[in-house]
């Protein structure tokens, strides 16, 4: 066993006292130690539950005749942190989590690790940490959230997002907002549509490396206990085996998960955290290829902020591998891939129905033909951008406007609520992107403050910096070179013609290579004062086609 390195052996009694402080016994200390990482805190609704979720866990792995020892990760609630200076801590805490856990897991030797995360960053940085530390590992997440109910409608957080919008238009009364923060998020777990921890948490399960259902039981359903512990008891199957991370999640699991995220209607975070992840695993994933894997996997789910349903109608049609299931019939999964449960992809998706195909399209009658995230290029993105097609209405799909120029989320922000944006617009955010900003904020506020004043069917926005997965939209993200770092969207100017052409995945802005060379002769790119870990990270962080990954890792 791993862990012997620090326990057995009289070279090693110094630390045996040690785990005799912390209250071990010979007995426990025989076993395998299993890390049980626990995301939990007080300040992330998604993660409020985890200590329940931890314990059963604990329970699972002492059953299968481990000793489970929990140890902290930190995780960011991007909807507290939206708005303000916090949202630039909400991506860079994806690596802190991916070093800090690492750095626990090899300095104690654990023989194996249960990872419990739920929100944003949190899963991302934990599977970066799986993939890089490569010893046993399974994920059990906290659970997505229900709907909240609004005059017997069924809301989200998207939609408090965008009432505040409505608000601002006139549209809505402050009590009507008030009402909203009342109902919209009813219970603990992560936020209750297709949103970016919602998206990632069924990718794992895509990938492998959750148990049935790690995406979709509700975060309050006693289901979800039942699944925390027979996840501790599969990491022991796992140590016993030797199934490692890298042994699931090899580049035919990562395009397992592009074609799902393409069939489920993932955020587009999704396109920033897989190549990372993929990176951490040894795997080179071109975000290039989600066109292609687009081309040919039609869309069958809606889940808001795109349509009407929800994280706890998607477990109730069948979860992710109803969907998976659905997918395979057009031959479209390597049902080969091994997972945490020790079978393959194809042993544990046999049999998992489309309990309802208003929630779960067919692929004989999907949303789209093509899937739900499309890469753009053009000279305003020569690196790529990327959008979340499925929440793009039929009308914006294709688009040209006067460019709106901002240089920061708060100005736009401002001229949205101001009134000064009107149909036909194309916004344009920048110097918000993993460097520039630094941290790379997400454009819920922009986005929903679009959608509040009526605006959602007629103006784009475009930005170097991310959206989350709340966002719907012509909202096009992630374009790279970004501004800071002399992409073409810094030397954009008031009123230049931008053209989108989502179905053609192209995005130009309409001035002459003559031109834009001339202005690119007096422009320096715009720099942030910043300092601490901001600063250390803007100079290490890379582009965010190659997943912001930071130089060196």
């Amino acid at each position: 066993m791993r862990s012997d390195n620090a326990k057995s052996g009289i070279q090693q009694a110094p630390a045996r006292s040690l785990f005799r402080a912390l209250g071990y016994t010979e007995e426990e200390l025989a076993r395998p130690l299993i890390g049980v990482v626990s995301s939990y805190n007080e300040i992330v609704p998604g993660h409020m539950n985890l200590d329940k979720i931890v314990e059963a866990v604990k329970q699972g792995v002492a059953m299968a005749g481990g000793t489970p020892i929990v140890f902290p990760a930190i995780a960011v609630c991007d909807g507290i942190a939206m708005g303000h200076m916090g949202m630039k801590y909400s991506l860079v805490t994806r690596d802190l989590i991916a070093d800090s856990t690492e750095c626990m897991a090899l300095a104690h030797q654990f023989d194996g690790l249960v990872m419990v995360p739920n929100c944003d960053k949190n899963v991302p940085g934990l599977l970066m940490a799986a993939a890089r530390l490569n010893i046993p590992t399974v994920f059990v997440s906290g659970g997505p959230m229900l709907a909240g109910r609004v005059k017997g409608e069924k809301k989200s957080l998207s939609s408090m997002f965008e009432a505040v919008g409505a608000y601002a238009a006139g549209t809505m009364t402050e009590e009507d907002v008030e009402d909203f923060a009342n109902r919209v998020c009813p219970t603990c777990g992560s936020c209750s549509g297709m949103y970016t921890a919602n998206s990632m948490n069924c990718l794992t399960e895509v990938l492998g490396m959750g148990l049935k259902g790690n995406g979709t039981i509700p975060a309050v359903y006693s289901e979800r206990i039942r699944l925390a512990k027979h996840a501790g008891m599969a990491v022991m199957d796992m140590v016993e085996k030797n199934i490692c991370p890298r042994d699931v999640m090899t580049e035919a699991a990562f395009h397992n998960a592009l074609t799902m995220d393409m069939a489920l209607g993932c955020s587009t975070n999704s396109m920033l955290h897989l190549p990372a992840i993929a990176h951490e695993a040894g795997v080179d994933l071109n975000v290039d290829i989600a066109n292609e894997i687009s081309a040919k996997t039609p869309n069958l789910c809606h889940l808001a902020p795109a349509g009407p349903t929800y994280m706890e109608d998607l477990n109730e049609a069948g979860g992710v591998y109803a969907v998976m299931n659905e997918i395979s019939k057009l031959g479209l999964l390597n049902l080969n891939c091994i997972t945490v449960t020790g079978k393959t992809v194809g042993e544990n998706i046999k049999g998992c129905i489309n309990k309802n195909p208003e929630v779960i399209r067919t692929v004989e009658n999907p949303y789209s033909a093509t899937g739900g995230i499309a890469v753009l290029r053009g000279n305003l993105a020569p690196d790529s951008c990327v959008v979340k097609r499925s929440a793009v209405v039929p009308e914006m799909l294709q688009h040209e406007g006067p460019a709106r120029v901002f240089d920061s989320e708060e100005e736009a922000i401002d001229a949205i609520k101001g009134g000064r944006i009107v149909a036909g617009d194309v916004v344009v955010i920048r110097y918000e992107g993993p460097k520039g900003g630094p941290g790379m904020r997400e454009m819920l506020n922009p986005t929903s403050a679009i959608a509040g004043m009526g605006l959602g069917a007629s103006v784009a926005l475009i930005t170097d910096g991310r959206f989350s997965g709340a966002s719907r939209g012509a909202s096009i993200g992630h374009v790279c070179p970004e501004a800071a770092a002399g992409g073409p969207i810094g030397l954009v100017q008031e009123g230049d013609i931008i053209a989108i052409d989502i179905n053609a995945n192209t995005i130009n802005i309409k001035v002459s290579d003559e031109e834009l060379a001339k202005r690119r002769e007096s422009w320096n790119p715009k720099k942030k004062e910043v300092s601490g870990y901001l600063k250390r990270y803007a100079e290490q962080v890379t582009s965010a086609d190659k997943g912001a990954v930071l130089k060196g890792n």
